[in-house]
């Protein structure tokens, strides 16, 4: 069965995961993180790409971001990707491919799921084992929500203005949100989604999008599809 083409929305925002291939390393110091950091911040600003949120571990990437244009997210992600890779491979003297195939993502409503979505990425790296608090894992925007460091590069997302008149209550408003974690059915929720690249909010806001796009963007219902009346 041909794969669906990505779905990309201007004006929503999108939950992006891509994983070296073969679950590889796709980085292996601080230069090379700080590189792809660099990369993403400097494209995203390129293609008028909003960077809500981001987390990079060993094998993987997370991104939450909102385009303004149709193309914006796809030409992005593509330089990133390309640049990287011919940066790495010009540095440990290696050649193709370093990505498990193309990146995935969902679009997100944005009241119901930027936040967990948000909350997730930042413990992705507890769920790895690799620390005991999000905060102690220095390669994500999560320091930044929760007022331990400022990072320039990032755009918060309405939700987050949402949470409080003041810097301090929004921070505290979100530490207390990762702290409370997630539900395992709200995580696979998220993942799911973006894996298959479907839609992710409530009836409404699916139906919504769904009129503006031909590409289906939700799993048709289990069972045999109903037949045709003669």
């Amino acid at each position: 069965m041909a794969r669906l083409p990505r779905l990309t929305l201007p004006g929503l925002p999108h939950h992006v995961i891509q994983w070296g291939n073969n679950r590889c390393a796709i980085v292996q110091d601080d230069e090379d993180r700080q590189q792809w950091l660099d990369l993403v911040a400097e494209n995203a600003g390129r293609h008028r790409v909003a960077l809500h949120a981001w987390v990079l571990m060993d094998d993987h990437f997370h991104l939450l971001l909102t385009p303004e244009t149709a193309d914006g997210l796809p030409l992005m992600l593509q330089a990133v990707g390309r640049r990287y890779v011919r940066y790495f491979n010009d540095r440990y003297g290696r050649s193709g491919t370093l990505w498990e195939g193309r990146y995935r993502a969902t679009v997100l409503q944005p009241e119901r799921f930027v936040l967990p979505c948000m909350v997730g990425m930042d413990l992705n790296p507890v769920r790895r084992g690799g620390v005991v608090e999000p905060q102690q894992h220095p390669w994500s925007s999560h320091r930044h929500y929760i007022g331990q460091s400022v990072d320039r590069r990032l755009v918060p997302p309405a939700p987050v203005w949402a949470l409080g008149n003041t810097p301090f209550a929004r921070e505290a408003a979100y530490a207390e949100m990762v702290h409370a974690g997630l539900p395992a059915g709200q995580i696979d929720t998220l993942m799911q989604a973006t894996l298959h690249g479907w839609a992710l909010g409530d009836e409404a806001f699916v139906a919504d999008l769904q009129k503006q796009t031909d590409r289906r963007i939700s799993p048709r219902r289990p069972g045999r599809p109903a037949k045709n009346p003669l």
